[in-house]
């Protein structure tokens, strides 16, 4: 029987307006809740909002890095494979040769480069081209055995050599604005004069593998010719005879660049160690710098003290001379760097790899390290050779975040 049922009205309607206390704890413990979510909601909004601060400094530290102002031209991409590239002297302009035969002409700038003209000059492969000290005329030799001088502003063929060696030419260097040296794959090594006829003034084959580089100074005494048979000849410019050879190396001299106002010469090898010669005593070398391990297949005089080299691992790595130090990567390509030049007023450098195209890279900043007081440690080589410069493509990850602590 219902208990209800048996009270009396007035104390059935007493009932009714009277809350129960159990009524009055589910709004209290209702009101706990709202609140707490609302906590909730506002902490939830202000992680957000703080991740959100906190990702727009990455965002804004990315994009610094990618606005930053264009300091180099873009990279020039070729439809053949690219043998040599050279600066002109004086002017914005870009010599590039090709496996084709062809040299190709660029104006550069840091924000577009054009291609003004486009010589075909020889039959097959151009293997080396150097612009006249006045920057009038271009001189090219290729693998099909002939020389040729080109008028720069008109294209025009100035004068040719049909078979100037007895197999290809593989090098060439300009010693004034008459002479200039040839080098071929046995090792011969010859020298013209544009005043005379289509003969050399001077032969000499003192090397068993191909000439590699020659070059001279500003007084033009010696002309020095390296090898792929490991030795360096050094030929007598003013008696046009055999100075001195040197004694082999157990790999082959790749390269050759001058330093210290033309007091020290450098050699690149084909196992990455560099060779310094003091001047005049090219029979053995003074000192040799232990570098990657890679093949250094050229390398350009930055400074009197600073050198950069182009390596079979796709590297462009900077050394400090005096004292020895690696200073670290340049720039990089994907495959193995083979030919590379420092602009007229010294700005940047240019390097072209196996992939057909060629980068530009800013090297101004090496005028504040020019002097450096120690030479490298031993147990930090691996770290000065992994370092990323600031022209570097790859950035360290320390540099990169600075200035987001």
């Amino acid at each position: 029987m219902c208990k209800t049922k048996g009270l009396d009205i007035s104390e059935a309607s007493d009932m009714e307006l009277e809350p129960s206390s159990d009524s009055s704890m589910e709004s209290s413990d209702s009101e706990v809740e709202i609140s707490e979510a609302e906590n909730e909601a506002a902490e939830t909004v202000q992680e957000e909002e703080e991740e959100e601060e906190s990702e727009d400094e990455v965002i804004k530290a990315i994009k610094r890095e990618c606005e930053r102002k264009n300091d180099h031209p873009p990279v020039i991409n070729c439809e053949d494979f690219i043998t040599d590239i050279s600066f002109h002297p004086g002017s914005d302009i870009l010599a590039v040769a090709n496996i084709v035969g062809d040299v190709m002409f660029y104006k550069y700038s840091n924000e577009e480069n054009s291609l003004q003209n486009t010589l075909e000059l020889h039959t097959k492969a151009c293997r080396d081209i150097e612009f006249s000290l006045d920057g009038e005329r271009l001189f090219s030799t290729s693998k099909d055995r002939t020389i040729m001088l080109s008028d720069v502003e008109t294209g025009k063929l100035i004068k040719f050599y049909e078979d100037a060696h007895e197999v290809p030419v593989y090098s060439l260097t300009v010693i004034d604005e008459n002479v200039f040296a040839t080098g071929d794959d046995d090792g011969t090594v010859k020298l013209w004069d544009t005043r005379q006829n289509d003969r050399p003034v001077y032969k000499t084959k003192r090397n068993d593998d191909y000439i590699s580089d020659m070059v001279t100074n500003e007084s033009r005494k010696y002309l020095l010719c390296s090898s792929g048979d490991g030795s360096l000849t050094t030929i007598d410019l003013e008696k046009r005879a055999i100075y001195m050879q040197s004694e082999d190396h157990d790999d082959e001299l790749t390269c050759l660049g001058l330093f210290r106002t033309e007091t020290k010469l450098l050699a690149g090898s084909g196992k990455g160690k560099l060779y310094l010669y003091n001047w005049d005593e090219f029979g053995l070398f003074s000192d040799a710098f232990p570098g990657p391990k890679a093949a250094i297949n050229a390398l350009i005089p930055i400074t009197e003290n600073i050198v950069v080299t182009a390596g079979e691992d796709g590297n462009l790595r900077a050394t400090h001379l005096f004292p020895h130090r690696h200073l670290g990567i340049v720039g990089q390509h994907d495959i193995s760097v083979e030919c590379v030049d420092i602009c007229n007023n010294g700005t940047f450098i240019a390097s072209s790899g196996h992939n057909n195209e060629i980068k530009f890279w800013n090297v101004q900043y090496f005028e504040t390290i020019e002097k450096v007081s120690q030479k490298h440690k031993k147990h930090e080589r691996k770290k000065e050779l992994a370092n990323n410069l600031p022209s570097s493509k790859v950035k360290n990850n320390a540099e990169f975040f600075s200035d987001m602590a």
